[in-house]
């Protein structure tokens, strides 16, 4: 997993919870002497521990904090990328190019990350069809991230999943439709 996704939960473990809480999560993962790097990668099982500690403290399922994690992270993944974004594009656009101009440089700059494979297929102008393959199972964090890339481009979708690894299925089949 990339050092930046750890950097970005840290900053939503902060914003969500309070400054003491980064700390008491890795605590509470057994992970209190571990210092997560940007520029790294580090094993899965780290973020799966520190999701599912998350879960047991606060209630909520891994599912719906993966799904807020990413609405959360959008903002800053746009930002981030923006210089590879073609200015005219919308949230369907956005996620359409992802693996192409996105994760592709991902691979490139830091083999060990390995984001999520997406293939996508446009529909029609206001839908998409995001097949989501990864062993990580996180297919809760695109979710998310396409709620808040439409949040930011001021857009309204709905997303919906009718195959999900996580109940069985092969693969993620998301279905990702602007609405209004």
């Amino acid at each position: 997993m990339h050092g930046i996704i750890f950097a970005e939960l840290k900053k939503y473990v902060v914003a969500r919870m309070g400054t003491k809480a980064w700390n008491d999560l890795l605590a509470a993962s057994g992970m209190q002497d571990k210092v997560f790097l940007p520029n790294q990668a580090y094993g899965d099982v780290d973020v799966i521990t520190l999701v599912t500690t998350a879960s047991r403290l606060t209630g909520k399922s891994a599912s719906d904090i993966l799904e807020d994690f990413g609405e959360f992270l959008a903002p800053d993944l746009l930002t981030m990328y923006r210089p590879q974004l073609d200015p005219a594009w919308r949230t369907l656009d956005i996620i359409e190019n992802t693996e192409q101009l996105i994760h592709r440089q991902v691979r490139v700059q830091s083999p060990g990350a390995l984001p999520p494979q997406l293939q996508v297929v446009r529909e029609g102008p206001d839908k998409l069809r995001l097949t989501y393959t990864s062993r990580r199972q996180m297919c809760g964090v695109a979710k998310g991230i396409a709620r808040g890339i439409a949040r930011e481009q001021h857009e309204h979708i709905r997303v919906t999943e009718p195959e999900c690894m996580l109940k069985g299925g092969q693969r993620c089949d998301i279905r990702v439709e602007r609405v209004g």
